[in-house]
């Protein structure tokens, strides 16, 4: 069974913040190696916090050594290689992880992309609870695994390739 605690900070537009990253973080687990967490006796825990540009600048630097804010940050709390051992809790409940998004850059990313910050936010969560899974795009290898799970994920809440706009280096 899958829990998304949200924490949802002023600045934000209008939506159902809740419902939203649920079905996101559904979504990214469903087209995941890891799609039998949703019907598990096992409680896996997510936490999506929507804040501000600052407090995501704070955490960059201070976990990533980067002085800027970023649209998401992700924290995972499970190794991945450990990630299918979880089921074997001693209390039932797994933490998985916390995923920060920012309100300014998100906003700014949405409307240089031509759609609203609920379908970008969405992407973010997505490719978030991604990372949380162990996930990554450090290499192109890894990248063009990760964003076929998201493309798929997001096409399943019926939004559109958000890669799709970029060169293919043909």
């Amino acid at each position: 069974m899958i829990d998304v605690a949200l924490l949802h900070e002023a600045g934000w537009p209008d939506a159902d913040w809740q419902s939203l990253a649920d079905r996101a973080v559904a979504a990214a687990i469903a087209h995941s190696p890891y799609a039998a967490f949703a019907a598990a006796p096992t409680l896996y825990e997510i936490a999506v916090k929507l804040t501000s540009d600052a407090e995501v600048h704070h955490l960059n630097r201070a976990y990533r050594d980067k002085d800027r804010p970023t649209n998401v940050l992700s924290f995972p709390m499970v190794q991945d290689d450990l990630l299918q051992a979880t089921a074997n809790t001693d209390d039932g409940e797994v933490l998985l992880g916390d995923i920060v998004l920012a309100e300014g850059v998100c906003a700014a990313e949405a409307a240089e992309r031509g759609i609203s910050v609920a379908d970008h936010a969405t992407h973010l969560i997505v490719h978030g609870t991604f990372h949380l899974l162990g996930y990554d795009h450090m290499d192109d290898n890894e990248a063009e695994a990760m964003e076929a799970l998201e493309i798929a994920a997001l096409a399943s809440l019926g939004l559109a390739d958000p890669y799709a706009d970029r060169p293919t280096g043909d």
